[in-house]
């Protein structure tokens, strides 16, 4: 992990080298890539989903997506952004797919303890948050990923901007109506 200003900037020019070079076909850089970020994909995905086989589980779609699409990083914004982006949609497409198992099991075949990976048990809990933030999606979708980069991913606002492609002011208030929004959704959970 880099500990000052010095290493952030190499370990991301060593990121953007090896990035380079695995677009250019370079098996090799792109498994050290790989290796590279996944502490951090792996780190992303704990933050959304509370079980250690969950988090495995989305930190390896988001592996893959990176792998079969670095092609489509623009550059627009830093990598280290997108790779936010990618593991973000990761870790909420696997709490969509627990939520829809679960939803599919019949009632006779449903366990006498519920399944804590899809209940959420205590008010304020990250499950009750990503179910916020499904209901949020739904009534103004426009807010929530802003939101997720920001508060879940850690992204900086320029990098927002930069990833989504919105105006500084559009990001900025577009964080706010999400937090705004999801505060009065959670109070009420």
């Amino acid at each position: 992990m880099p500990t000052s200003p010095r290493d952030t900037e190499r370990d991301a020019d060593l990121l953007d080298a090896l990035v380079a070079r695995a677009r250019d076909g370079d098996q090799a850089a792109l498994e050290e890539l790989l290796a590279r970020i996944r502490p951090m994909v792996l780190g992303r995905c704990r933050r959304f989903l509370p079980y250690p086989e969950d988090a495995e589980e989305a930190a390896q779609d988001a592996l893959l997506t990176i792998a079969t699409k670095l092609d489509q990083f623009t550059g627009r914004g830093s990598f280290r952004g997108w790779v936010v982006v990618v593991t973000s949609n990761a870790a909420r497409g696997t709490y969509r797919s627990l939520r829809r198992r679960a939803g599919e099991r019949t009632a006779d075949l449903l366990p006498e303890q519920p399944d804590p990976r899809t209940t959420s048990v205590i008010a304020g809990t990250r499950l009750d948050l990503l179910d916020a933030l499904e209901e949020l999606e739904g009534r103004s979708p426009t807010v929530v990923e802003p939101f997720v980069l920001r508060d879940l991913g850690g992204l900086t606002y320029d990098e927002i901007a930069a990833a989504t492609g919105a105006p500084m002011s559009a990001v900025k208030d577009r964080i706010h109506r999400a937090r705004t929004q999801l505060r009065g959704m959670l109070g009420d959970r």
